[in-house]
């Protein structure tokens, strides 16, 4: 299927109520497609422009973890002074590995709090090889295990060094929260449509994927002493942190050098690379296992070097494989 069958346009356009929008990905099993991801997705140039459209980029959606990196800058605002692998980790959705928790706790204790202060739910390691292995050392479900346990005490220990509430630290109205209300605005360019929970309970803030893919942009073009900027260099040298060692986030980073990648739940991506050009989809039934083909197909239509098997997703029957998860754009 060429981009223009896929309804690739070179401006961004909202679909009709009613109209489903296109096919992303499909499932093909034995030669045989059983299953297909519909979605939407952006591309912007490297000047700002939307170059090309699939589907609807114009409504709001929950960008869940792929909103990390403003959430970041947000408390870099708020005058907490992170730096390196410490401020990856704020902006993460780290894997629950050993070399995460420790980090986390490290940052607790530095900042004088306590794990019992965290508001983010008691949870299993992400990476599904690391939770076996926390679970056969006999460990249970923990804050500080949780992907976001990062985030929030980052949050935590701005609150405490302004001086506000740490029992509240979660609530809208709460001055942190406020600021990275107004990060999410600067950064995307347009007005947040509407707040709702994310599922670490930290407030989660709608914007159009077209904005997703703008803030991007903004972070990696942002000024070197800025918080945006800050935030994008660390994330960029310390990968590893910000998700895993066996995740895409990080092996996309660690690829294309200067690239900004964040996954987020219900199958969200935004990308942005160093000239500019930056990219976000949603994938509509929120299925993860279609964001790797979908996100590099993406980048190989972009034409970013180093993307190659990047989007590889088997298909198994019988532990052996059957077929495969493809992009059909």
């Amino acid at each position: 299927m060429t981009t223009e069958d896929a309804g690739f346009t070179g401006v961004s356009a909202r679909v009709s109520d009613g109209v489903p929008p296109p096919v992303l990905a499909e499932v093909v099993r034995s030669g045989f497609v059983e299953s297909r991801h519909r979605g939407s997705l952006v591309v912007l140039a490297a000047d700002g422009s939307v170059e090309r459209a699939l589907g609807d980029v114009t409504t709001p959606v929950f960008p869940r973890s792929s909103n990390k990196p403003m959430q970041a800058a947000g408390v870099l605002r708020a005058g907490l002074d992170l730096t390196g692998e410490r401020l990856a980790i704020a902006a993460a959705s780290h894997s629950g590995e050993l070399f995460h928790r420790d980090l986390v706790r490290r940052l607790l204790s530095e900042h004088g709090l306590d794990a019992s202060q965290l508001q983010c739910p008691p949870d299993l390691p992400l990476d599904p090889v690391e939770q076996e292995t926390y679970l056969a050392s006999g460990a249970v479900r923990d804050r500080i295990a949780m992907n976001c346990s990062g985030k929030h005490t980052a949050m935590l220990a701005a609150s405490a060094q302004r001086g506000w509430p740490l029992d509240s630290y979660l609530d809208p109205e709460h001055p942190l929260q406020k600021l990275i209300h107004r990060v999410v605005e600067e950064a995307s360019g347009e007005r947040v449509a509407a707040v709702g929970t994310d599922g670490c309970g930290a407030p989660l803030l709608a914007i159009s994927l077209t904005g997703l893919a703008r803030a991007f942009r903004f972070f990696v073009l942002a000024a070197p002493d800025s918080a945006e900027r800050r935030v994008a260099d660390a994330m960029r040298a310390h990968p590893e942190y910000v998700a895993g060692t066996r995740r895409p986030d990080t092996l996309l980073m660690r690829a294309v050098p200067g690239v900004l990648s964040k996954m987020g739940a219900e199958a969200v991506q935004a990308v942005a690379l160093p000239d500019g050009r930056a990219l976000a989809f949603k994938v509509e039934d929120g299925a993860g296992r279609a964001l790797g083909p979908v996100l590099g197909r993406a980048l190989g239509l972009m034409g970013v070097p180093g993307v190659e098997g990047l989007g590889r997703a088997a298909v198994l029957g019988g532990g052996r494989e059957v077929g495969e998860i493809r992009a059909v754009f």
